[in-house]
């Protein structure tokens, strides 16, 4: 394919995504909004006050990165594990793609960039609706590291969609990762709390999950504070998109669970 050819190709396959996207806002946009709100309401006005400071910053301000990080993480992982769904199983559209010249690396990226812009675009709206609460007088210290960490996370989690888009057979199995697993694991990876705010077993088990370190590293682009250095949580986001990267390039490029 010559690079005209492939820009259309990329380009046919990110915007159907982004039409569709805005065409059902209320089900891709509003949910994380209404969530965030309540979450901003019950940490800032109820238990915020009482808590106080965290890591010596005021609690509402540590909050805001993690509940951003939430809104990426689930946002980015729906939309391309469904979006890869519906095109496998009810248009049919796989197959089509697979017998044409696209090559797999041009699919993979046609599908996860939805996933990014949507993941993006619902961090950056729940940022603006914390200023409703928190006045938004939170710091920013670094505005690459933010925004270096929002988009990586969101390609993580666009990429870990994708596999979970091949190999579901339903849509019960879409909806279980990010129910009973990604859910659970940002919530136990520091979105309310300082990783040394637990007792040492506690830390440990922190430590083993790889959303931790991704929202520390968002955390530190706001506030400058981190439980661990950020080269660390540098280190596990490349290592996440590699392995991701690779294992979708496998998929694609075999066909595993695609040819029907």
């Amino acid at each position: 394919m010559t690079p005209s050819q492939l820009w259309i190709s990329f380009y046919t396959m990110l915007r159907k995504d982004i039409v569709r996207m805005f065409r059902i806002w209320v089900q891709t946009f509003l949910p994380s909004v209404i969530t965030s709100c309540l979450y901003f309401l019950i940490f800032g006005a109820v238990l915020g006050s009482k808590i106080g400071t965290m890591q010596g910053v005021d609690y509402m301000s540590f909050v805001v990165p993690g509940l951003v990080m939430l809104a990426i993480v689930t946002n980015a992982y729906s939309n391309t594990s469904f979006t890869f769904f519906q095109s496998k199983f009810f248009f049919r559209g796989i197959e089509e793609i697979l017998v044409s010249p696209t090559p797999p690396w041009l699919l993979i990226l046609g599908f996860i960039s939805g996933g990014i812009v949507r993941g993006v675009l619902v961090g950056a709206i729940v940022l603006l609706v914390s200023a409703f609460f928190t006045g938004l007088h939170l710091a920013v210290y670094n505005v690459l590291i933010i925004f270096g960490f929002a988009v990586l996370t969101a390609l993580v989690f666009s990429l870990a969609g994708l596999v979970n888009g091949v190999y579901a057979k339903s849509l019960d199995a879409i909806n279980i990762v990010p129910t009973f697993v990604l859910t659970p694991l940002v919530y136990l990876g520091g979105v309310f709390y300082s990783v040394h705010a637990l007792p040492a077993w506690a830390q440990g088990f922190t430590y083993v999950n790889p959303i931790f370190y991704l929202i520390n590293g968002f955390r530190y682009g706001f506030l400058g504070i981190a439980d661990i250095p950020l080269w660390i949580s540098l280190s596990v986001l490349a290592g996440m998109i590699t392995t991701l990267a690779a294992i979708n390039w496998y998929l694609i490029r075999t066909g595993l669970g695609l040819r029907q």
